[in-house]
């Protein structure tokens, strides 16, 4: 066994909670959505980090507007914290180079990365994780045994068709799935709640498309007085991830 997943196991042991925000395909908002939860969890109180896992295109330190945030050695590596959030991303070592990763690259760096994060005490750890069904998210819900699937998906009938195959994914590995999300909601209508009725797993309701977001990106603050962050909180609140873990 790979000694450093008893490593991991020690870096975890006191994260309340793990969600990590998933989606069958780019382009549904999964990573805004992850950013925006942590900070709206951290406003409510709760002790959060962020873990960015698409390691292909992370993008929550822009979103958070932490590309010059540093990270600090002490018998690990201690995430910065940005507007409360304890955020960690490849892309700290990274920077804007690309990440060309393939095969037992991957199980290698997220093995590497989870092993020398210092978390310390967390109520919730939110992981963004790479689109889609490859390597990573088979990874991530082997070595994160303890973690929970909040999915994200549009009304397109392209975003319903890949999510339909995740929730069967992740089924048969046995990860516990917190609902489904529907991002970028136009007008009135109730294909993803009637979809999530049919996979057998909760529909935790609907955000809006909100042209503000684009301007607010980098800008926590703004993030959290825009439509959609006022929208998400309602679904938060009323899936119980905002309420205390420990």
């Amino acid at each position: 066994m790979d000694p450093r997943l008893s490593v991991i196991g020690e870096r975890l042991e006191e994260v309340a909670r793990i969600i990590v925000v998933c989606s069958g395909k780019g382009g549904v908002g999964k990573s805004l959505v992850a950013s925006l939860s942590s900070l709206l969890s951290s406003r409510s109180g709760l002790r959060v980090g962020l873990l960015d896992l698409d390691f292909h295109g992370p993008s929550c330190h822009i979103i958070l507007g932490a590309q010059k945030a540093s990270l600090l050695e002490d018998r690990g590596l201690v995430p910065p914290t940005v507007a409360g959030v304890r955020l960690m991303s490849l892309a700290f070592f990274a920077g804007d180079k690309p990440i060309p990763l393939r095969g037992a690259d991957v199980t290698n760096a997220l093995l590497e990365l989870l092993a020398i994060t210092r978390w310390g005490r967390l109520d919730l750890l939110i992981v963004d994780s790479p689109p889609g069904m490859g390597e990573e998210i088979l990874d991530v819900a082997r070595i994160l045994r303890r973690a929970e699937a909040l999915l994200v998906t549009t009304p397109s009938p392209l975003s319903l068709s890949t999510v339909s195959r995740l929730v069967q994914l992740l089924k048969s590995l046995r990860t516990p799935i917190v609902g489904v999300l529907e991002n970028m909601r136009r007008e009135e209508e109730g294909e993803v709640a009637r979809e999530a009725r049919r996979w057998g797993i909760r529909y935790l309701g609907w955000l809006p498309y909100d042209p503000e977001i684009e301007a607010a990106i980098g800008d926590p603050a703004r993030l959290l007085s825009t439509q959609l962050a006022r929208r998400l909180g309602e679904v938060l609140r009323e899936a119980g991830i905002l309420a205390r873990s420990m």
